[in-house]
């Protein structure tokens, strides 16, 4: 156990830099929201995952202990209330329209009205009690990402929503705000700014 305990503690080698995140344009983020089967329960479910990542930045585990409680209107705007992240920060998380409206039809096709929003379903494609968990989440993503020729995994929605948002001239410190980073620095590096790809040199 000592030489275990040992083991875990040791660190990696010290890299520096900053590495390349992902991230899909506008065009892509369509493409991947219209994949899902809208005639289907688990289409439904997918395409309401899939808006709320891009629309609103959340996190895998973040998605899978969404409540429907957490859902408000404040100031004629839907929103994800006292959303409890990562290293225990609470935050408030403003979500568009049309994100809120493919909740609203996954909420009607499943017949839920409380407790987890997103849940597994049956093989027989029966929604389940259980909430879905952060492992499904990313397989479901990677399975329509593959779909589309992408290699992208649920943490580059996160990054394609601050740099969407950015695109549409959100504030930066809103969109720090909304991904619930303690530093802005955090967020520059989600975006990318300090590097412009299209303008290199």
């Amino acid at each position: 156990p000592e030489v275990a305990a040992a083991i875990a503690r040791a660190k990696g080698v010290k890299r520096s830099g900053t590495r390349l995140g992902h991230w899909l344009d506008r065009e892509q983020s369509q493409g991947l929201l219209a994949l899902p089967d809208l005639t289907t329960l688990k289409g439904i479910r997918d395409a309401a995952l899939l808006t709320l990542m891009v629309g609103a930045g959340l996190r895998r585990a973040e998605m899978a202990s969404l409540n429907f409680a957490h859902l408000q209107q404040r100031e004629s705007r839907w929103l994800i209330a006292d959303l409890l992240g990562k290293h225990g920060r609470m935050r408030t998380v403003p979500i568009p329209q049309w994100a809120y409206d493919a909740i609203a039809r996954w909420q009607q096709a499943a017949h839920l009205t409380d407790g987890a929003v997103f849940r597994s379903l049956s093989r027989h494609g029966y929604v389940n009690r259980d909430r879905i968990s952060p492992q499904a989440i990313f397989t479901i993503v990677k399975s329509y990402a593959t779909r589309l020729g992408l290699e992208i995994a649920p943490h580059d929605l996160r990054r394609t929503f601050a740099r969407l948002a950015h695109e549409g001239d959100a504030h930066l410190e809103q969109i720090q705000i909304s991904l619930g980073h303690s530093s802005v620095v955090t967020t520059e590096l989600y975006l990318g700014l300090k590097q412009d790809l299209r303008d290199a040199p």
